[in-house]
């Protein structure tokens, strides 16, 4: 792929990568403006800001030393901008784009930070990552609260606070303020003793991501020194799947940028929108435009989907927004009948056996692999996995629950970590040829823990040789895959020792504070050791360290950027979809959106009467019965 080094003119700039772009994305691309850009479901969002990323750096629009901050919601989009980005520039063009999580850009500050703040919101050095949920809020609201002041309220009034209003409302619904609630209502007196337990009780402090953010927003306020030095680093922002971003997130953005001259680039799709119940904002575009001054722009074409597929995802985008324009199919159909069905099966047994035989006969048919598949459910994916793995093996295919609990970390975002990321490329460099692309990701990714720059020749060539050596060292001396546990903790062991812990845990925030990098460390010896046994070498290994030749199964927030050939959803019924569509209707359409659109050429809906009714589903299957979907009943 071509990289550009030299300044290039902005009227000579051409995308790179790509046969070109559609004239929306284009201007876009090319604006010297702030942006909102709806973009629908394969529209290629992530693509228009790498591409954004390119015309700003090779041309100089982004002015050196000046950088580009990409913030996005889950760490595979950080990551996959990133990768496309350095795809598309040379290293020193790249290395001014820092794409981050705006978890791991609000704990970053924190950690430079925190100790700045006041006493009453200022959190220990070692404060570590609370998981926050509905239970912990129950308690604390039932048992631990007590009662407020008689100027405040009574114990029934602060019993009266919702759940989920307490938290999205209370506990971190507005900017902190400095000396506390001066007149707390009863939702915000014990939103306050929340806040301050969870900072000074115990023995160490314990935060949300979404606290951090909050605690981060506020240090900006008080530490100009902060918040100018945030302003003179970024000439642009980009946001990605912006349609999620909470409150929180906007009001961090908006206390950075507001009235600078950083130039705001954000990207996402309305309809797309499953994360409201995580406090996204009901319009985070309208917000951003008016306080930004942003225009608004709308991407129509649709790269990944056939034109069957695009004309039915677009008439579930109308029961979103009767107004929403008309996509441009600009993918091909390779699958003629039946792109779109609903299997209707007698028993979950037979429901799991012919879908494995579905797998593996359009796999045999059309030449593709096993991770052109998925099986989609709603939530709860270990309720279903047990049967349809049984039920996969026996066909010959591998299925894997990419939401199974590996130690204490989840399969799939161990998937997407990037200390298990380089534990699995170094291992595949001293099982390959030390050449191609793999070598070239592991020079990149220590040049980058070790600060040796895309350019600093006699670095690189240090760099070379000492990747060499302990590659060769470690095709001596671990010939094979573990034969166990023991023996996987010392490889992970002795990979990171290598790479450097204290680089790993100094470039990525996310490992700084608390116990997951050591959770990292073990669930990545843990996979390991499990994906060696009956491995012939450390290929095979590898492949199923990584799932290469396995079946995802995964819930919708976790397909959510993904793409594949065939999806198929198991459960279109009232069990899993009934109390959802009943406290917000919009966002579980949405969410029956996200999922249709993951597919390329052929999506599948599965119904079980043994399972659950399909009353409260009824407006989804009039929805897909409207498009002309089949129902098929299968024995």
């Amino acid at each position: 792929m071509v990289k550009f080094l030299r300044r290039v003119a902005p009227g000579d700039w051409m995308p790179v990568g790509v046969d070109g772009l559609e004239p929306d994305a284009d201007a876009v691309v090319r604006s010297a403006h702030s942006c909102s850009v709806i973009a629908g479901p394969g529209a290629g969002k992530t693509e228009l800001l790498a591409q954004r990323a390119a015309f700003l750096l090779q041309t100089g629009a982004s002015v050196a030393p000046r950088r580009i901050l990409a913030i996005s919601y889950k760490r595979e989009a950080a990551r996959n901008l990133a990768a496309r980005v350095q795809r598309r520039c040379h290293g020193s063009h790249s290395g001014r784009l820092d794409s981050l999580t705006f978890d791991a850009f609000a704990k970053g500050l924190v950690d430079r930070f925190g100790q700045a703040l006041p006493d009453r919101w200022r959190p220990r050095p070692d404060y570590e990552i609370m998981q926050t949920g509905e239970v912990l809020y129950s308690r604390f609201l039932a048992e631990t609260v007590g009662s407020p002041p008689p100027s405040v309220g009574t114990y029934a009034d602060v019993q009266a606070i919702g759940v989920k209003h307490f938290e999205r409302i209370h506990l971190l619904g507005s900017r902190l303020p400095v000396e506390g609630w001066t007149a707390p209502t009863p939702g915000q007196w014990a939103a306050d003793r929340f806040w301050q337990s969870s900072l000074h009780k115990g023995p160490k402090t314990q935060l949300s991501f979404p606290m951090i953010g909050r605690l981060a927003e506020l240090l900006l306020r008080l530490v100009p020194m902060a918040r100018t030095a945030l302003q003179l680093t970024y000439s642009h922002l980009f946001m990605d799947e912006f349609q999620d971003t909470t409150q929180v997130q906007y009001d961090l953005m908006h206390t950075v940028f507001r009235g600078t001259d950083v130039i705001i680039t954000a990207v996402g799709d309305n309809k797309q929108q499953i994360m409201r119940w995580a406090m996204a904002m009901r319009d985070p575009f309208a917000a951003l435009e008016s306080d930004f001054g942003a225009a608004r722009n709308s991407l129509r074409n649709n790269y990944r989907s056939s034109p069957e597929l695009v004309r039915i995802q677009h008439v579930l985008a109308q029961a979103l927004d009767t107004s929403v324009a008309a996509p441009v199919a600009k993918a091909a159909a390779t699958v003629t009948t039946n792109s779109c069905a609903i299997l209707d099966f007698e028993s979950r047994d037979a429901e799991a056996a012919k879908l494995a035989g579905l797998v593996r006969t359009e796999m045999k048919k059309r030449s593709l692999t096993a991770k052109d598949f998925v099986l989609i459910v709603r939530q709860t994916p270990y309720k279903y996995a047990p049967r349809l793995e049984n039920a996969f093996r026996a066909a010959g295919i591998a299925l894997r629950n990419e939401a199974a609990a590996v130690g204490e970390v989840v399969l799939q975002e161990l998937m997407a970590d990037e200390a298990s990321d380089l534990v699995v490329a170094v291992l595949r460099l001293a099982a390959t040829s030390r050449a191609g692309r793999i070598w070239a990701d592991c020079l990149e990714a220590l040049g980058a823990l070790r600060g040796v720059a895309a350019d600093d020749e006699a670095g690189q060539a240090r760099l070379m040789r000492e990747l060499d050596a302990f590659v060769l060292g470690l095709t001596r001396s671990r010939p094979a895959p573990p034969k166990d546990q023991a023996e996987a903790e010392a490889v992970v062991a002795e990979l990171l020792s290598f790479v450097g812990r204290e680089r790993l845990i100094a470039a990525h925030p996310a490992y700084a504070q608390g116990k997951w990098f050591a959770q990292i460390e073990n669930a990545a010896a843990v996979h390991l050791a499990a994906s060696s046994q009956g491995a012939a070498d450390w290929t095979a290994a590898l492949d199923a360290y990584e799932g290469v030749h396995t079946v995802p199964l995964m819930t919708i927030h976790r397909s959510k950027g993904l793409e594949y050939h065939t999806v198929i959803f198991v459960g279109l019924d009232d069990g899993a979809w009934a109390r959802s569509l009943r406290e917000d209707e919009a966002e579980a359409i949405a969410g029956f959106f996200v999922a249709f659109t993951r597919a390329k050429q052929r999506v599948l809906f599965t119904y079980c009467a043994q399972r659950a009714a399909r009353d409260a589903v009824d407006g989804l299957y009039q929805l897909l019965l409207g498009c002309g979907v089949k129902i098929i009943p299968v024995k």
